[in-house]
């Protein structure tokens, strides 16, 4: 357990996955309440930069600091800018990179920060704590946006249903709340065992206002640029949507191009891969974990390799 109470989900295969060395040099993405961090730092004489998008992470985060010294540097900033945020601290490649997606533990534990539809609080959702926040969309998005964000983020089939109650709920009073936005979802979509009828719709408006598959996707691409031949990323994720693209970009970046047909005129050749599979499908945790941190059960960690080949321009990869 790490500061803040905070349980690391996976950390041991987090850290298998990236064989940290005597002297390299990592970034946790994903700080959070530093617990891939110190367990890279323990497993170790390596250093660790600590990036995080929350300003409460790295201000708790420094007891972690103050522990390991000059060994752990912590960076506010997001993981996507993790280039020119160490480029700052004259740090220009790297041996490996470990993200932990989505909404904290501490975040959630906490009702001030409105990312819990279980306790009462501001409808806010905002890692960095500035900008647009959940209310705001709520409020002024019209009925078809928020229906779009809320099934193409959350995946709920019943996203119209809630798009639909929301606009007639907001029309008598703003909605600023988190519990009267859950009971709003909750007049229109079915219970299911085990699912609260909010938690799609709290997770497509957590990841539309801090726009988490477009820094995910190019955290990623970061991660490819900065590695060094044979560094490794890590990444834990805990719903499809992240699964999947973490999924196709390392496929996108690993797999050998098919040989031309004979037929057929050639094209233009194929990057060589930049990413080697340390694993062909993704690490789950075990009972164990599950039982003693609940929040695992959904998590996923898929791990790769660089090559020695340059890194693939997004649009080669498509």
């Amino acid at each position: 357990m790490s500061a803040g109470g905070h349980v690391p989900v996976l950390a041991e295969a987090v850290v298998k996955a990236l064989s940290p060395s005597d002297g390299g040099v990592y970034v946790d993405g994903t700080f959070g309440g530093g617990g891939y961090a110190r367990a890279l730092l323990e497993a170790r004489n390596c250093k660790v930069y600590g990036i995080d998008r929350d300003p409460q992470a790295i201000a708790a985060g420094d007891a972690v600091r103050r522990e390991f010294g000059s060994r752990l540097v912590l960076i506010e900033g997001r993981f996507s800018e993790m280039e020119s945020l160490l480029l700052g601290n004259d740090v220009r490649s790297l041996d490996g990179v470990a993200l932990d997606l989505g909404v904290s533990s501490m975040q959630l534990d906490q009702p001030g920060r409105g990312f819990s539809f279980r306790e009462d609080g501001p409808l806010d959702m905002r890692m960095e704590q500035r900008g647009p926040s959940a209310a705001d969309a709520v409020n002024s998005l019209d009925e078809r946006e928020l229906a779009d964000i809320i099934f193409k983020f959350g995946e709920e089939r019943h996203a119209r249903k809630v798009a639909r109650a929301i606009v007639r709920a907001r029309a008598r009073a703003p909605i600023e709340r988190t519990l009267q936005l859950a009971e709003i979802v909750a007049g229109v979509v079915p219970a299911s065992p085990g699912l609260h009828p909010a938690t799609r719709t709290f997770q497509a408006l957590r990841i539309y206002v801090n726009d988490e598959l477009g820094e995910l996707a190019r955290g990623l691409a970061a991660a490819e640029r900065l590695l060094k031949p044979h560094g490794r990323v890590a990444v834990v994720s805990f719903h499809s949507l992240e699964d999947r693209l973490v999924k196709r970009f390392f496929l996108a970046r690993s797999a050998i191009a098919p040989k031309p047909s004979r037929h057929a005129p050639a094209g233009p050749s194929r990057s060589r891969p930049s990413f080697r599979l340390i694993e062909r499908g993704a690490v789950k945790p075990g009972e164990a974990e599950i039982a003693a941190n609940p929040r695992a059960r959904s998590a996923r960690l898929r791990a790769a390799e660089r090559t020695e080949a340059p890194a693939i321009p997004l649009e080669a990869a498509a």
